[in-house]
């Protein structure tokens, strides 16, 4: 597993851990049962506190997205198809509320910011 931890962003550690194994969860690229590093050793490779892996990893086990068994290790959690993909389209949906937020706060009109979404979208195809 690839987990990057960048000094400079706003985000806690934990949460830099836990929102880059959410997002290879949703994205598949760590498959239901899989088993994830220990703590312990995720910690060590990351060179952060045993403290801030377990935080993130109870925030996930929280999310349902995995399970932890005492001594065994965390896995990842079998996912409802229709359940992650309503998970996947409310984070959308968050991202979108900032950008709309932030277009009326800039005076950006609806058809400028329609017509910016075309756009990117239409790049990534």
């Amino acid at each position: 597993m690839y987990i990057v931890i960048s000094n400079a962003s706003d985000d806690p550690i934990y949460q830099q851990i836990a929102d880059q194994v959410r997002s290879a969860i949703v994205n598949r690229t760590l498959a239901p049962g899989e088993m994830l590093p220990s703590i312990r050793t995720l910690a060590r490779e990351l060179q952060v506190s045993v403290i801030t892996t377990k935080r993130a990893y109870a925030e996930l086990e929280h999310e349902g997205l995995i399970n932890s068994v005492a001594g065994k290790g965390s896995y990842v959690a079998e996912q409802n198809p229709e359940f992650l993909r309503e998970k996947q389209v409310r984070a959308v949906e968050n991202l979108l509320d900032e950008a709309v937020s932030a277009a009326k706060t800039y005076g950006i009109p609806q058809e400028h910011l329609t017509a910016m979404i075309e756009i990117l979208y239409g790049e990534e195809e």
